[in-house]
């Protein structure tokens, strides 16, 4: 068997998740595994999480690289200076890493925080690890190996001009939703997280074989493979193994 590169979309804080996809995709010496970024938030065990990629990555059973997320650069951004645009949303799951990083109870869906909480929240270096905060802003943008470029979200570009991660801007490859991106692209592979597959272009589509029509499966068009599949917003986990394109989910 050759080489294979399983691609691991979007985790937001599902512990229980991401261990039984890593089971289930049981990577060899000679394999390599790529997580697209968005560690936390969201899921009620952002901070566990964050620790189970980095011992993947610091001690791993194969090659293993973890992408950098956007999630993850505007953490970093808040560590110097909060984001109240950010941090306040309940949607963006925010709270839920303070109550993880802090060992406070999880909060309930769509539960916010009590208001004697708000004042350490706002004040992310109170609370938020340095040493978390170090390990984000050293994680690489992009990796490419032969069978594809693995971002978080996209390139660099417009119209039917898409840039290599190394010739375009960084944010991008974090931050973009570019429909013209996911319609126009051609090249070679790009697997991406970032955006949920189901707010993907639907038209021209395909969906993996053997898997039922969902708008919330893995998203195929082209040379492109979104991977987020909702994880940590009552969707699962899922990856897709290279050069084959078989799928591997946590449901």
């Amino acid at each position: 068997m050759g080489a294979r590169t399983f691609a691991i979309g979007d985790i937001h804080g599902n512990l229980e998740a991401l261990n039984l996809l890593l089971e289930r995709i049981a990577p060899e010496k000679d394999d390599t595994v790529v997580f697209l970024g968005d560690y936390l938030d969201r899921g009620t065990q952002s901070k566990e999480t964050v620790e189970r990629v980095r011992s993947f990555v610091d001690d791993p059973p194969c090659k293993a690289v973890a992408l950098r997320g956007n999630h993850e650069d505007i953490w970093i951004e808040c560590f110097k200076e909060p984001n109240a645009g950010f941090l306040l949303p309940r949607g963006n799951g925010c709270m839920d890493s303070f109550r993880s990083f802090t060992g406070a109870p999880p909060l309930e869906e769509g539960q916010p925080l009590r208001a004697e909480e708000f004042v350490q929240y706002l004040q992310v270096a109170s609370w938020f690890p340095k040493d978390v905060i170090d390990w984000f802003e050293s994680l690489p943008l992009w990796f490419e190996d032969e069978h594809a470029l693995f971002v978080h979200a996209g390139l660099d570009g417009r119209d039917a001009e898409w840039k290599h991660p190394k010739e375009g801007r960084q944010k991008p490859l974090m931050w973009m939703r570019e429909k013209g991106f996911y319609n126009g692209y051609t090249g070679k592979r790009v697997v991406f997280g970032h955006t949920h597959t189901r707010d993907l272009p639907q038209e021209h589509r395909r969906y993996p074989d053997d898997a039922p029509k969902e708008p919330e499966r893995v998203w195929l068009r082209g040379d492109l493979v979104g991977l987020d599949t909702g994880c940590g917003r009552a969707g699962v986990l899922s990856a897709v193994e290279l050069p084959s394109l078989r799928i591997i989910d946590s449901r």
